[in-house]
């Protein structure tokens, strides 16, 4: 029987229980783990997304995902097991789940994870933390939207001693590429005569945020570690480990 004839001969047995399950396909394809709702859309007009063999470009098409064939680039997609990682994740490791370079990426880590898991957000190749990892297409997008203003750590040592000026001016937010930071937290945790230890805590995820941020006002940065991401901290965690998040964890990410 081919792909076809069994998803409407499953049809018919759920319409003659009244059963239904549909929903939109870019959901589904969130649930699945292949990319959030946005980009899901753009996959689907891109035409790379196929439902019982039908190439499906009308963003208002739905899908009953325990009959219909979804298929991506001629793949078979299918809504998996629900994964939530915390990572700790180690400097010298893309925060990418492949490489062309050949250079070595988180996903290497969490290959005992019997699921394709992408990275939350990114981390620079040299920047360690908190890295969380799930193949749930839409926390992965309720947690980077600027929407949702998820709350993200920092311990930045810079150069020097900042002054209650450029503290401040972290704080209401700094301009750049012409556009002002959100305010932010920060905070002196320690000084030296060379360096100083800065906690600061934004909610954008703008690139090299923190680092800009800093040498903007006049202390660059010379290590950078995300200590916390929303409620969520490395704990116990030794760089390059990882583990499940709990229920309640991930509940409280929700």
């Amino acid at each position: 029987m081919s792909r076809r004839s069994k998803a409407v001969k499953s049809k018919e047995r759920r319409a003659s229980t009244g059963e239904s399950q549909h929903m939109r396909l870019q959901h589904f394809l969130a649930l699945a783990g292949v990319a959030s709702r946005r980009q899901s859309e753009k996959l689907m007009l891109a035409g790379h997304v196929r439902v019982n063999g039908n190439t499906a470009r009308e963003l208002g098409t739905k899908v009953d995902p325990l009959s219909d064939v979804v298929e991506l680039d001629g793949k078979r997609v299918q809504i998996e097991k629900k994964f939530y990682v915390l990572l700790n994740k180690p400097r010298g490791y893309l925060s990418s789940v492949g490489d062309a370079r050949g250079r070595r990426t988180v996903s290497e880590l969490v290959a005992d994870i019997p699921a394709r898991l992408y990275p939350v957000g990114r981390l620079d190749m040299d920047t360690d933390g908190v890295l969380l990892m799930t193949n749930d297409g839409e926390l992965c997008h309720r947690l980077t939207h600027p929407r949702f203003e998820v709350e993200k750590t920092y311990h930045a040592e810079v150069e020097g001693t900042p002054s209650r000026e450029a503290m401040e001016d972290l704080q209401r937010g700094v301009v750049i590429d012409g556009v002002r930071t959100s305010p932010a937290r920060a905070r002196i945790l320690r000084s030296s005569e060379d360096r100083s230890l800065l906690e600061i805590t934004v909610h954008e995820g703008r690139k090299r945020q923190v680092k800009r941020m800093c040498e903007t006002v006049g202390h660059p940065v010379a290590r950078l570690t995300r200590v916390r991401f929303g409620d969520i901290g490395l704990g116990s965690l030794e760089p390059g480990q990882h583990r499940l998040l709990s229920d309640a964890e991930v509940a409280g990410l929700l």
